[in-house]
């Protein structure tokens, strides 16, 4: 059975989610969607309640499904399993929207701690929303704005049409983020392929976009998310790598937002990759390195008021 695709929404209050996620159920598309949030404003939807249970799932106009709960997040994505496998409803695809003020961690969490819900949904990426207009005052004044840009997969630039210059705050949004590409959008209006099969945590060799730059400037003002680029060109020890991320996860987990990375392991023919959101994470091996393929590590630290120094220092005591 091929699990669920999950895409996690994030933003902070009036960042443009309900506009987007509008614009994602009203307009034609192949996908099969099911959507939980809290609130849904003035969306068309149908009167039908499916079951009489606490999870509220509603059909939409398109055939999406909209599922609301006041209690918790598991309850409400195994309502909607149990629906799916009656065969009272059909989505193969679903969408969780955040409130403004809600720290994407834990729902991340839920997908990597439940032994049912592991197997039947696969967390595809996390797509926070950036207002241009205030975002620069919201990260300063508030903590989890920062936290929501370093979670994501994808972000997406809003009231672009009504900014300013937004250089300043892409390259703000580079500082914290590193690893995720910036989209505009306006009025909700996007491609839904920028947003789906991100395969943000899937692990996969992607660690870095294209564009990114080797070279990271430090950031004229300190914020306190921000994210570390470690390139290493030479074999690290597989004993050796599991002994410094065990020390880092014991030390500063709570630190930590994401983090991913391909590394050459010293006398393997295959690269290894490995990601992890705060204290989980999982690591697998990949292809053989190529003949005419320069062997090399890249590994990404996302987090809060990082020991940069101490993170760069203990992978460059592996270097023998």
């Amino acid at each position: 059975m091929k699990p669920i695709a999950v895409t996690v929404l994030t933003g902070f209050l009036g960042a443009g989610k309900t506009t987007l996620l509008r614009h994602i159920l009203n307009q034609p598309h192949q996908y099969k969607i099911a959507v939980i949030e809290n609130e849904f404003g003035e969306v068309a939807i149908d009167d039908q309640l499916i079951g009489d249970r606490s999870t509220q799932i509603r059909t939409l106009t398109n055939g999406c499904i909209c599922c609301t709960r006041s209690n918790e997040l598991e309850d409400a994505l195994l309502d909607l399993l149990d629906c799916l496998d009656k065969g009272e409803i059909t989505f193969d695809r679903l969408l969780i929207e955040c409130t403004g003020m809600a720290d994407p961690g834990p729902i991340i969490q839920t997908f990597f701690s439940h032994e049912v819900l592991c197997e039947r949904y696969l967390l595809d990426g996390v797509i926070t929303l950036v207002d241009a207009v205030h975002a620069d005052q919201q990260m300063n004044n508030y903590a989890l704005a920062q936290s929501q840009v370093g979670y994501a997969d994808r972000l997406l630039l809003t009231k672009t049409d009504v900014a300013g210059d937004t250089e300043p705050l892409l390259a703000r949004l580079g500082r914290i983020n590193a690893r995720a590409p910036v989209y505009t959008v306006v009025h909700g209006d996007i491609d839904l392929a920028l947003l789906f099969d991100t395969n943000g945590f899937m692990l996969e060799e992607r660690i870095l976009p294209a564009s990114t730059p080797r070279f990271h400037f430090m950031a004229s003002q300190p914020v306190d998310i921000s994210s570390v680029v470690i390139e290493l060109d030479y074999p690290v020890g597989l004993s050796d790598i599991s002994r410094v991320m065990e020390q880092l996860l014991l030390e500063f987990a709570d630190n930590l937002l994401r983090y991913k990375g391909m590394l050459w392991i010293e006398g393997e023919p295959r690269r290894l990759l490995f990601q992890g959101v705060q204290r989980l994470y999982s690591a697998d091996w990949d292809r053989d390195w190529q003949d005419d393929e320069t062997r090399h590590s890249t590994l990404v630290f996302i987090g809060a008021r990082l020991p940069e120094q101490h993170i760069r220092e203990a992978f460059a005591s592996l270097k023998r």
